[in-house]
């Protein structure tokens, strides 16, 4: 069970609703109270129900057209969900955002229920494009609205106003002069919120350059610009190398969280190494954790250049976070905020392409060539338990999936000193620099190399291939513009691809240090595919692609995925656990799994396990020895006072809360748990009464079977017995020569015979004639006459002769051998 609980951030959205609720009911008349909230399956909710024509006959002729147009070619995600309990929809007929609250498996474990009343939000202002993309930050007080020609923020509370039962929200524009300008040609890529903060916002636009916008400080003007070089100078790379596609910030893993990854067209992959935005958040663990790698690893290692990106690093880290410096690990602090700080002679280094790890048997060029085809058009960095994995979408809807094989370190290219934009105090306000890739060749890593060799050499980390999935998608969708990924919020192993023929479920059986973590020591399987949705008919039919898609969970562990179609109908289906998408596994070596352990395994567990290990210890500061003389109502008694009950609502309070959220929903969990219980043990029971009705008919099948089985023996002794049978078989000369001897045998032997036949005929012919000088003259017939044969020829018919009789001899050896050999065969057979 896992509890994510903010108790500020629900506070001050709980104070904002209150605000907005006075605000409606003294604006509006009066009005009788309210009827009880009603909650009614998300899928059949009034805003979902609602004919799509009726919508579109309310909205003007024009904005149809450019609806219609941008649909065609539609790729984004009208969805968003702030994590706890509202969703959030974009109309893109009526251009406002509905805000539904939701109740995740309650009162029916299987479903997701939203209330029927629904909130409008519309902007102050009237948007000038068609909104394709919204997206939410991290604590829900912000909405990011983009399309093609536009890019807004809508602050969904605060000061707001109320027009005919509609909320308006203060919306304004950002880096309008940059990207919407009508002088230039710049396309943004990808927008994307910060996950640390919630006011920085990320693009990547069409000129390769990479921007982060601090909207608390200046909508126009970004923070950072970061100027992406990928091609080294002096050297020609195709065009498809410099197009970047999209990005993706990093996880919580050591230097990850200061990481950005760039994907460009060709499938190569980039990262940039530190960025931080500036005034952000982290944990002080996190932050000394790759403070003292860096002394340890880095300053203590024999290599000169180790030496010094680890000096460099350190030099960065103390200047971003100044309190490294001043305190001991474990020290007072809980988080520290990153202060504005850039080296004034050194720009970062675009590191990459990050290059794939070989094994020993194969060359650079076939582990750098991709097995894809197409372009890249998506990208997706997941963090799972150790493992750094990133998945690369393809034109031809392939899915590449790589992991980090090492951890990422900061590179900095001395002697390319940034811009920088100061105040009149001298405080850095932007910055903006032009990161070149490495000119250096990369060494190939192999896989029965140490990466110990490699860390803090300024190398950036290689890539080990996991798996290439090909996702079958029909040829009749335009898979650059509709493929899009998302991590599932409660099982990272699990990846869902969003298409034009539905939504695919994707589930990672490997990953190579969570495997070497746990002792295990499997080969790499391959990942499993699940068909979760489809909205194409066939092959002729044209596709119909989702306007929205999101995923669910609650703290019980169960998750739902949420899809809008373009004709506005809502799709909710409930996701298997992470056991049932497990394959089928059987290890012969190990031992049956005794019934109290696998009574134990199916156990669940009903309590969560951090409010059985009670509230969090907090270290009350030692009291002064003159806390017992200071009056109650001094400054001193009221600071102590305050003191004390700070630490007693962070150590009871937010407990006694889990608790009671826990103990409310209990009841519910527990029938659903006992009736899954019971659902197991009818299914079990009605298998084995199956199992008891075959058990006769699979008794007289198992009595024939050794029947038949000890007819298969005697046959096969028999067989065994036979003459020919312990013979071995011919070689492959004498296979050949048998050939020979059947094609002798079927054709030429009969012409062979009948021309003997015939030279025996004629030789007996011309021996019986009169050679001899003593016999007499041939009797010749009376009224003929008969000329004298010359003797001449006379000696050449005799030469002939002896020449077909030599001829005949030879004949008949050879039909001699051919005879004798048929006869051996056929004995041998």
């Amino acid at each position: 069970m896992r509890f994510n609980f903010d108790i500020s951030t629900k506070t001050e959205k709980v104070e904002e609703e209150e605000e907005e609720e006075e605000e409606h009911r003294a604006l509006t008349p009066a009005t009788p109270p309210k009827e009880e909230v009603e909650w009614i399956p998300l899928h059949r909710h009034p805003l979902f129900t609602t004919t799509t024509s009726s919508r579109s006959s309310s909205s003007s002729a024009t904005d149809s057209s450019d609806h219609r147009t941008s649909s065609s070619s539609y790729g984004g995600n009208l969805l968003a969900w702030d994590g706890a309990s509202r969703l959030y929809f974009w109309d893109p007929h009526k251009q406002c955002l509905h805000r539904l609250s939701i109740r995740l498996g309650d009162p029916d474990p299987t479903s997701v229920f939203a209330s029927s009343s629904s909130k409008v939000l519309q902007p102050d202002a009237q948007l000038h494009f068609v909104v394709n993309n919204i997206s939410i930050n991290r604590n829900g007080s912000a909405m990011l609205l983009s399309g093609p020609d536009g890019l807004c923020v809508m602050y969904l509370y605060g000061r707001t106003s109320t027009k005919d039962s509609t909320i308006i929200c203060r919306t304004v524009s950002v880096g309008a002069q940059i990207y919407f300008d009508s002088n230039n040609s710049i396309r943004t890529l990808q927008i994307s919120w910060h996950p640390v903060t919630d006011t920085h916002l990320g693009i990547l636009s069409s000129d390769s350059v990479f921007r982060l916008f601090d909207l608390s400080s200046d909508l126009e003007k970004p923070e950072q610009e970061y100027y992406l070089q990928p091609v080294e100078p002096g050297r020609c790379r195709n065009a498809a190398s410099i197009c970047p596609v999209g990005f993706s910030f990093g996880g919580e893993h050591l230097w990850d969280r200061f990481t950005v990854f760039v994907l460009f067209s060709d499938g190569s992959i980039y990262i940039l190494c530190p960025v931080v935005p500036f005034g952000s958040v982290y944990r002080w663990e996190s932050i000394w954790e790759i403070y003292n790698d860096a002394h340890i690893f880095g300053l203590r290692a024999s290599n000169s250049r180790a030496v010094s990106y680890s000096s460099l690093a350190i030099a960065w880290l103390e200047a971003t976070f100044p309190e490294l410096a001043h305190h001991a690990a474990g020290g007072n602090s809980l988080a520290l905020r990153a202060h504005p700080y850039v080296p004034f002679d050194a720009s970062l280094s675009l590191q990459g392409p990050l290059r794939k790890v070989c094994r020993a048997d194969e060359e650079d060029s076939e582990v750098q060539g991709t097995k894809c085809e197409g372009r890249a058009v998506g990208f997706l960095y997941n963090i799972i338990s150790k493992d750094s994995v990133l998945v690369t979408a393809w034109s031809s809807g392939q899915l590449q999936i790589d992991a980090l094989a090492d951890e990422i370190q900061p590179v900095w290219n001395v002697g390319n000193p940034p811009r920088v934009c100061v105040d009149s105090d001298d405080h850095i306000l932007g910055l903006a620099m032009i990161c070149e890739s490495s000119p250096r060749d990369l060494p190939v890593v192999k896989l029965d190399q140490p990466l110990e060799h490699t860390v803090w050499l300024g190398n950036p980390p290689p890539l080990l291939s996991l798996a290439v999935v090909d996702l079958a998608l029909p040829k009749n969708i335009d898979n650059g513009s509709l493929l899009s990924m998302f991590a599932d919020p409660l099982i990272p192993e699990r990846i869902y691809c969003l298409h034009g023929g539905g939504i695919d479920s994707i589930v990672l059986h490997f990953l190579p240090f969570t495997n070497q973590a746990s002792g295990k020591d499997e080969t790499m399987k391959a990942p499993s595919v699940y068909p979760v949705l489809s909205t194409s008919q066939g092959e002729t039919s044209s596709p119909s692609p989702l306007y929205g898609f999101v995923a669910l969970e609650d703290s019980f562990g169960y998750s739902w995925i949420v899809g809008v179609t373009s004709s506005q109908e809502c799709i909710v289906l409930e996701m298997k656990d992470w056991n049932i998408l497990l394959p089928i596994h059987v290890d012969r070596e190990k031992k049956l799994i005794s019934s109290e352990e696998l009574q134990e395994m199916d156990t669940p567990d009903v309590l969560s396990k951090e409010l059985l290990s009670g509230p969090k210890v907090v270290l009350i500061p030692q009291a002064s020895p003159n806390l017992r003389s200071v009056s109650a109502d001094s400054i001193e008694g009221r600071s102590a006072l305050h003191q004390y009950f700070k630490l007693f609502h962070e150590n009871y309070v937010e407990y006694a809360h889990k608790v009671w959220f826990e103990l409310k929903h209990h009841g519910t969990y527990l029938k659903r748990v006992i009736d899954e219980q019971h659902t197991r043990l009818r299914e079990a029971q009605q298998r084995l009464l199956k199992v008891e009705e075959r058990q006769p008919s699979l008794d007289d099948r198992m009595t024939h079977t050794v029947q038949v089985h000890g007819i298969l023996e005697e046959r096969l002794q028999t067989l065994r017995n036979l003459p020919g049978a312990h013979k071995k078989p011919l070689s492959r000369a004498e296979c050949d020569f048998k050939t020979e001897l059947d094609r002798f045998t079927g054709l030429e032997l009969d012409a062979l015979s009948s021309s003997i036949e015939a030279l025996n005929s004629r030789m007996r012919k011309c021996t019986q004639s009169p050679q001899g000088s003593g016999s007499k003259p041939p009797r010749q017939i009376p009224g003929r006459r008969k000329n004298p044969v010359p003797e001449s020829q006379i000696s050449h018919l005799r030469s002939a002769i002896e020449k077909l009789s030599l001829v005949n001899s030879e004949n008949s050896k050879k039909v001699k051998l051919v005879e004798s050999a048929l006869r051996k065969m056929e004995t041998s057979t």
